[in-house]
């Protein structure tokens, strides 16, 4: 579950992390009292205003921008607010900006210069260990880094029996070139950032960039937080982060009636049941030479009702140009898979304008197959893998 940069703030807080203040603002009058109670707070004369989307690269697209006053405050957080912000992160229609973030000026003159850190705490997947990514470029995307200086992009694998180690966190801090008081200050943010990905079940956290200041202080200037969707039942506080307005409004949909559904770019709708079998459609689709609309797991069950609030999740998507029914019978019959797809069929009337193909295999797959050719309805019935994808191309040839 991905959650807000002042969301992932406010945690980072909670575990001690030091962070750039700010308070969320959901039009421009609230954008101007959140200024004047930052100048209150801190005495800061210049705000960062920042578009609060779930995607990176907002400063790009027009989301973060400088008022050097609070007169400025209200005219540009009219102008983001509303806007349909597109980053490097986003699909190419991007995404409405609902509400910003007013943040501090932390970029204050001092005795020595700023320095911007990247800092990331993730899971290892090829060593299942958590760790620790880290470079002395931040503020640009990690991607470009890795690609042109790949020797400036440090890691530090957590042992899990032990955590985090003192040691560590001081190379971290030797290896981003620190000394002194912000060398202090460096080994102490990792720890709490280490404390607060731990505690909150994070999958990733994410601070691009991590800053220096003038006055050696080092705080995280922004947070993207991804929490494990796996843990949400012991963490109830960080559930209620949720903001469904940034996700997919059909994905949202079919995660309130139980269907597991991924949204794609292609024109080809999938139901099946079992996320490998899913895998093996989608590949199959695209042997067909087009490409997966979507991911939908209908799971063990698949009676009329199920699978007809799967087609008209799947329909919901204008792309859509046929369907393929790809269904093991292991757990359901396959003859109770047919009967329910023709059911459907029937109560949505002409509702369905595109092909259905469906392939039945397992138990009770010839009986299945029987009752769709014999039901008078439209639908294709297919029983191995390459007649299903031949059946997928003459329909959309």
């Amino acid at each position: 579950m991905n959650i807000h940069e002042y969301q992932g703030k406010e945690i980072l807080a909670s575990y001690g992390v030091r962070v750039q203040r700010g308070i969320v603002a959901n039009n421009a009058v609230e954008a101007v009292a959140a200024a004047k109670q930052l100048t209150t707070e801190t005495g800061t004369s210049w705000y960062v205003v920042k578009a609060q989307i779930h995607a990176g690269g907002r400063g790009k697209g027009g989301g973060v921008k400088l008022a050097k006053g609070i007169d400025k405050v209200e005219e540009i957080a009219s102008e983001i607010i509303g806007m349909q912000l597109i980053t490097p992160q986003t699909s190419a229609e991007g995404k409405k900006v609902h509400k910003v973030l007013i943040a501090e000026d932390v970029y204050y003159p001092g005795e020595s210069e700023t320095s911007e850190f990247y800092v990331s705490v993730l899971l290892n997947r090829g060593t299942g260990r958590n760790m620790i990514m880290y470079s002395t470029e931040g503020g640009m995307d990690i991607e470009e880094v890795a690609e042109h200086t790949p020797h400036l992009i440090f890691t530090e694998e957590i042992d899990p029996n032990v955590g985090l180690q003192g040691f560590q966190a001081r190379r971290i801090a030797f290896n981003l070139g620190l000394s002194g008081n912000a060398f202090k200050e460096m080994v102490k943010f990792i720890d709490s950032l280490y404390k607060a990905y731990i505690g909150s079940d994070a999958s990733m956290f994410e601070i691009n960039p991590v800053l220096k200041t003038s006055d050696n202080k080092i705080l995280a200037v922004d947070a993207k937080v991804n929490i494990d969707d796996n843990a949400l039942y012991r963490q109830k506080a960080y559930a209620e982060m949720r903001d469904i307005l940034e996700e997919n409004a059909i994905e949202v949909e079919a995660k309130e009636v139980g269907l597991n559904y991924v949204d794609l770019d292609g024109t080809v709708g999938c139901m099946v049941n079992g996320a490998g079998l899913a895998m093996a459609t989608m590949d199959l689709i695209k042997y067909a030479g087009f490409e997966p609309a979507n991911f939908l797991d209908v799971g063990g069950t698949a009676d009329a009702k199920r699978v007809e609030t799967a087609f008209r999740i799947i329909l919901k998507d204008p792309n859509v140009k046929a369907i393929l029914i790809n269904i093991f019978g292991g757990i359901v019959r396959c003859d109770r898979v047919a009967q329910g797809v023709v059911d459907a069929y029937k109560n949505m009337g002409d509702a369905i304008k595109v092909p259905i193909i469906v392939r039945l295999q397992g138990t009770n797959a010839e009986i299945a197959k029987e009752l769709i050719d014999n039901s008078g309805m439209p639908i294709l019935s297919a029983v191995q893998f390459q007649e299903a994808a031949d059946q997928v191309q003459a329909a959309l040839s």
